[in-house]
């Protein structure tokens, strides 16, 4: 057999100058890209009023013809870069969101351009191979059973609604109803049980998978926000789903596992856990008591694009039995049979779905267990510094710090408020706001790779300068 002879497409005129066209766009967008990455910590953490006005220019008519793509990208760089947020440079501490580690951001670029579909192997073996290592390294780091199935997802809200959803199904199938065949109406009723300081991401999920956050049960939480369990009851049984977290989004806490899964499990109950960003402290010998028992639960949800620092979108959802997974995700068609091992779009929601886990590699590839541990730690490091830093000028800590998030009162209500906004307009750095106990609080999340204690010392200043300016 003989291969084609593909030379004289491949060097026709028409090939060879949309090749070099092709390339020196993308020679020109990566310079831009590299411009602004280095302008970055020169740039106000959140855009001016001047910078958002300036968008209006994307806002006109499509037009008849084409325009070249030298001159779009232009206009994209020129109007939209002063509009961006800038997350990626140390001082964001907004919504747990985590900065792009160097290697996770250049295997961006890199996979963009291979623009793979990883929903088969037969559609990029590279993909799919990267896809499977890149799951199996964070089942490792994480210390999650060496035979459950890691699939990506577009973030953790999704991974959390396929663990729900491998809940669901199997749950009613251990009850004798067929989800598949018959859908919810008439099923038997499942019971959920979750805590007073669930994700509003968990209950959304709860809601998409039909199963009604109105009744929902919910169990009181302690003053770091993790469930009681000594409040937790005993009677769960085969139909119940238990809800816990893995990293209070404002303290950072952590639900008792071991107190709380073997029970349910032995009772024939289900468990996942939402562990966005807590389930990340797994990865350090120095932290990961805080999540001790997390491992016995039958599936989990986290993301790659919070504490890890790999681009989004690049959610993990992770369960035990692959066949409650499957049992869940699973679609069949002529044209998609699959006999492969892992075939993805077997295992999660998507058919066509971006190559996420060639990012998550490329991360734990340059890092190795020890940079991530560095990183994690490191990063809650820097929470402490905060916190004592704003405690020294004043300010008080309403939780001790956990892990990377601290929370921070300046009085009443209308002064915490007020000294946010005067942070969000100053541009040093960024955070918001947040409710605990029926107190409001600024929240601060430290999950950037790139901060520094530099970073920190300048913040906390910036912070205490504008509370200053409040109180004038």
């Amino acid at each position: 057999m003989s291969l084609i002879d593909l030379t004289p497409a491949l060097t026709s005129p028409t090939s060879l100058a949309l090749a070099r066209e092709r390339i020196g766009l993308i020679s020109e967008a990566a310079r831009r890209a590299g411009s602004y990455v280095a302008n970055a910590p020169h740039r106000p953490v959140s855009p001016g009023p001047d910078a958002i006005a300036a968008l209006d220019v994307f806002r006109r008519p499509l037009q008849d013809g084409r325009i070249d793509a030298r001159e779009v990208l232009a206009e994209l760089d020129t109007f939209g870069s002063p509009a961006t947020v800038t997350q990626a440079q140390g001082r964001f501490f907004g919504f747990v969101n985590g900065g792009v580690d160097n290697a996770a951001g250049a295997a961006a670029l890199l996979a963009g351009q291979w623009d793979q579909n990883p929903s088969l192997p037969v559609g990029s073996p590279v993909a799919s191979v990267l896809d499977e290592v890149a799951a199996g390294w964070v089942m490792d780091l994480l210390g999650l059973p060496h035979d459950a199935t890691a699939t990506f997802t577009p973030g953790a809200t999704l991974a959390n609604l396929t663990g729900i959803l491998a809940a669901r199904d199997t749950l009613l199938a251990r009850a004798g109803w067929d989800v598949h065949e018959h859908g919810l109406f008439g099923a038997p009723a499942i019971r959920v049980v979750v805590g007073e300081e669930a994700h509003v991401s968990m209950l959304k999920a709860v809601r998409l998978a039909g199963l009604g956050v109105g009744r929902i049960e919910t169990v009181p939480t302690d003053e770091r926000g993790a469930v009681r369990a000594d409040a937790f009851p005993t009677d769960t049984d085969a139909l119940t789903l238990v809800l816990l977290q893995a990293g209070n989004v404002n303290t950072g806490a952590s639900d008792p596992f071991a107190a709380i899964i073997p029970g349910v499990r032995e009772r024939g109950g289900w468990v996942h856990v939402d562990g966005a960003f807590g389930l990340w402290a797994a990865a350090s010998p120095a932290l990961r008591h805080q999540v001790a028992g997390v491992e016995l639960a039958d599936s989990w949800g986290t993301d790659a694009h919070k504490w890890l620092n790999v681009p989004y979108d690049s959610g993990l959802a992770i369960v035990r039995d692959r066949e409650a997974l499957e049992r869940a995700t699973a679609m069949n068609a002529a044209y998609v049979a699959s006999s492969d091992a892992r075939p993805l779009m077997q295992l999660g929601l998507q058919m066509s779905q971006r190559a996420r886990g060639i990012e998550t590699w490329a991360m734990l590839a340059a890092n190795g267990r020890d940079g991530v541990a560095a990183l994690i730690e490191r990063t809650c490091a820097h929470a402490r510094l905060f916190a004592e830093l704003l405690t020294a000028g004043g300010a008080t800590v309403l939780a001790p710090v956990a892990l990377n998030q601290v929370l921070v009162s300046f009085g009443d209500a209308a002064t915490t408020d007020a000294v946010i906004a005067a942070v969000q307009r100053d541009g040093t750095m960024w955070a918001g706001a947040s409710t605990w106990k029926g107190t409001r609080a600024m929240r601060l999340s430290v999950s950037d790779q790139a901060t520094t204690s530099d970073d920190v010392r300048v913040s906390a200043a910036a912070i205490l300068a504008c509370w200053a300016a409040v109180r004038r």
